[in-house]
């Protein structure tokens, strides 16, 4: 009996251990596919972390470079608005200036005309008075 006892221990002994060495190849290869899914899973979460943050930063400054870009121009436009006012009131003094010496001409050629045409006038009227001299002095000698 002593003898069939070892046996019947050896037996167990034996499947003992090709069960326990079929678990531990099997934990192993399930742990090891887990550990790389999630360190894929993990690199891939901080690798899309660090890109949203470098966007928002990328954003962050573009909006702040676009602020600084719209009130430069607000101030560029005020001062072009501004130099605008200036030359409007330039050119209005200019016109006015204008305005003032056409009607100074006008003026002068106005004179200058009524001048020439009372001249004309006299001239006409001692023309009159030479043909009549004339005349008279023509029948005076008939």
């Amino acid at each position: 009996m002593v003898e069939a006892k070892k046996k019947v221990s050896k037996k167990k002994t034996a499947k003992k251990k090709t069960t326990v060495r079929k678990k531990a190849a099997v934990k192993k290869k399930t742990s090891t596919r887990k550990k790389t899914a999630t360190t894929n899973r993990k690199t891939a979460a901080t690798s899309r972390h660090a890109l949203t943050d470098r966007l928002k930063k990328d954003l962050s400054a573009t909006k702040k470079a676009l602020n600084v870009a719209r009130v430069a121009a607000r101030e560029e436009l005020k001062l072009v608005r501004v130099a605008a006012k200036d030359e409007v009131a330039v050119l209005k003094d200019q016109l006015a200036e204008a305005l003032k010496r056409e009607k100074g001409l006008l003026k002068l050629s106005e004179q200058k005309a009524r001048k020439m045409f009372a001249a004309g006038e006299r001239w006409e009227k001692k023309q009159l008075a030479k043909i009549k001299k004339a005349a008279a002095r023509a029948r005076k000698k008939k």
